[in-house]
C-alpha cells in the first residue's frame, strides 16, 4: 500500500531546506548568504484506519484533514 491519502490522494512532497549566513543588511551585515541546500521530503499526517469501501472492510491510509471531515464510514 503506498503511503497516500485514500480519500484525497495526498501524498509526500519533495523540496529543499536552505542554509543562510551571514548578518542581515538592516542589521549592518552584508547580507544573507545561501551556504548549501539539501533535498528533503515533506510528509502528510497520514493514519491507518479500517473503513468501507464498497460494503467491504479495508484498512487504508487516511490523512488527518479527511479524518475531521469524515467522508467515509468506519467498519
Amino acid at each position: 500500500m503506498l503511503k497516500i491519502c485514500f480519500i484525497c490522494g495526498k501524498g509526500a512532497v519533495s523540496g529543499r531546506v536552505i542554509v543562510r549566513k551571514g548578518l542581515a543588511k538592516k542589521k549592518g551585515g552584508t547580507g544573507k548568504k545561501v551556504v548549501r541546500s539539501t533535498h528533503r521530503e515533506f510528509l502528510p499526517n497520514l493514519q491507518k484506519l479500517r473503513i468501507l469501501v464498497n460494503n467491504h472492510p479495508r484498512k487504508v491510509y487516511l490523512c488527518t484533514k479527511c479524518i475531521k471531515r469524515g467522508n467515509f464510514k468506519k467498519a
